[in-house]
């Protein structure tokens, strides 16, 4: 009995002893969660034997590191989007800025003619930032998580031939005579119809502001192409062609927000499609992947 008793006793002691190492353990690693910097690396260590304890360091080791990316990552994304608000301010300061000086110059412009001129440069310019303003809109209505489109049959020439039609001047004034081939002249799509037109808008703009040479469009299957040459190729970057602001430094010094293909792939992306470019030497080729395609 005395032996069975002492045996007791030790198993009681050992338990306590035991008990008093798992508390202890614990409230370090509870001081440890309490007292560590949101920005540290520092990571929870074990000093107690046990597999549960390494465990449950592992599983709180990776919470933090997941936290500490996520955290990271937001700090990107904020700099990148100040980067972004002070690209487009100088943006949309340049126009305005050009505009106030042509404004204080025909104030001061004593020949009629010349005043006319001015007020047209002045206007002009101010026409270029509505520009700006209007595609930054279009970017936050494109991004707009509660955007509600209008799926449904949508024949694809025409509404191309709509936008083609509508940039005739511009074509003109270049020299340019676009070039459209379709596999079927009868492919529809199921597809907001405006979305789609700001989609091939926002394409012809591009090839018609910084393309070197007449545009071409060709269908085959589910997928879209547009292409034509451009001046610098090694200036531009496919992988980065919808970012938004993106705009290759040549480009800078152009009026253009560098929001219009960033518009082009969120709508594309609110309809189940998907947009990629590509260079194929001096020509720059950028595609839409039609989702769900219909044949006539």
């Amino acid at each position: 009995m005395a032996y069975v008793l002492v045996g007791l006793a030790c198993l009681a002691v050992g338990a306590g002893a035991a008990a008093l190492l798992f508390r202890r353990e614990l409230r370090r690693m509870a001081r440890f969660l309490r007292g560590r910097d949101a920005r540290s690396n520092a990571r929870m260590t074990v000093e107690a034997p046990g597999r549960a304890f390494a465990e449950l360091a592992e599983a709180v080791n990776a919470q933090l590191d997941a936290a500490q990316r996520e955290r990271l990552e937001g700090q990107r994304r904020q700099q990148e989007f100040q980067r972004d608000l002070s690209s487009l301010s100088h943006d949309i300061r340049t126009p305005l800025m050009g505009a106030k000086g042509y404004l204080r110059l025909a104030q001061d412009e004593g020949d009629e003619a010349g005043r006319a001129r001015r007020l047209a440069a002045a206007e002009a310019r101010l026409d270029d930032m509505g520009a700006l303003l209007d595609q930054l809109f279009a970017y936050a209505q494109a991004n707009d998580p509660d955007l509600a489109l209008d799926l449904r049959p949508v024949a694809v020439l025409p509404a191309l031939a709509d936008v083609l039609v509508g940039q005739f001047p511009a074509f003109e004034r270049r020299g340019w005579e676009p070039r459209v081939d379709f596999e079927d002249e009868g492919l529809s799509v199921d597809a907001d119809a405006e979305a789609l037109a700001r989609i091939f808008e926002n394409f012809v703009a591009n090839a018609l502001r910084h393309g070197s040479g007449p545009l071409a469009v060709e269908q085959r299957g589910a997928c879209v192409a547009f292409a034509n040459e451009v001046l610098d190729p090694a200036a531009l970057d496919p992988e980065r062609l919808f970012e938004r602001f993106y705009r290759v430094d040549a480009a800078r010094s152009e009026v253009g927000s560098g929001l219009g293909l960033a518009v082009s792939a969120s709508l594309a992306a609110a309809m189940s499609m998907r947009l990629s470019a590509r260079l194929d030497g001096n020509v720059l080729v950028v595609e839409l992947a039609l989702p769900g395609e219909r044949m006539r």
